[in-house]
């Protein structure tokens, strides 16, 4: 029986009040599922359960189209666990996606925080992508602290948002945030594939930054 890592979604949709939907990204959640399911089985959870909103829809990546297309990965997605239904004790590893939507609901959601520290502090793995690390903010270890904290981090950067047209829409700019929590915010090149290994924590900074995020969280479960 393969070991578990566990991955999280927003259940967010609605992109601010500019009457466009969001939702996870979805090249953020295959791109990972590609490189780990041979090795590891996946779960997912999202703040409220069931199908969870998509954005990134592109089919004309084979990868995304490969999992879309795929009647099982659809259950899986269309049946999300909520919060209270997970056991943290089952899963070497957790992993955000990203996708705007996880700029509303990941911040300030104590039940996933709390799934998180409970892993990485019996030595599993916390890991994010792009807006994904909005989910890292409640993690507060048992001292007190918040895991982030001198530690060094990525994510959807300032310049990125920026330029994305949504540094105004979405409730707060991620790269401040962890910044403002004590984190060694890590930035790299606009829409450059950039992950950060801080010991048992990685992060990617945006979407193009997802499969080499699962490489690095595949690397790190089998060196333990």
């Amino acid at each position: 029986m393969k070991e578990k890592v566990l991955f999280v979604v927003t259940s967010h949709s609605e992109l601010g009040d500019t009457g466009r939907k969001t939702g996870y990204f979805l090249s953020e959640v295959t791109h990972p599922w590609s490189v780990l399911e041979h090795y590891y089985d996946i779960d997912v959870v999202s703040p409220q359960g069931g199908r969870p909103p998509v954005d990134g829809f592109d089919l004309s990546d084979p990868i995304n189209a490969r999992f879309w297309n795929d009647p099982e990965w659809q259950k899986k997605m269309g049946a999300t666990m909520t919060p209270a239904e997970v056991d943290p004790s089952q899963y070497k590893a957790i992993f955000y996606a990203g996708g705007h939507g996880a700029m509303w609901d990941f911040p300030h959601n104590e039940a996933l925080g709390a799934i998180a520290a409970a892993i990485y502090e019996v030595g599993g793995i916390v890991s994010a992508v792009c807006h994904g690390p909005a989910g890292l903010l409640p993690i507060k270890l048992k001292d007190g602290s918040n895991l982030v904290k001198g530690r060094k981090v990525t994510g959807f950067t300032n310049p990125e948002e920026d330029a994305n047209g949504t540094a105004s829409v979405v409730p707060f700019l991620l790269e401040t945030a962890l910044e403002n929590e004590g984190a060694l915010f890590q930035e790299g090149p606009m829409w450059s594939d950039h992950v950060v290994v801080d010991g048992r924590l990685i992060t990617g900074q945006n979407p193009m930054s997802a499969l080499s995020l699962g490489r690095a969280l595949l690397r790190t479960l089998q060196q333990q």
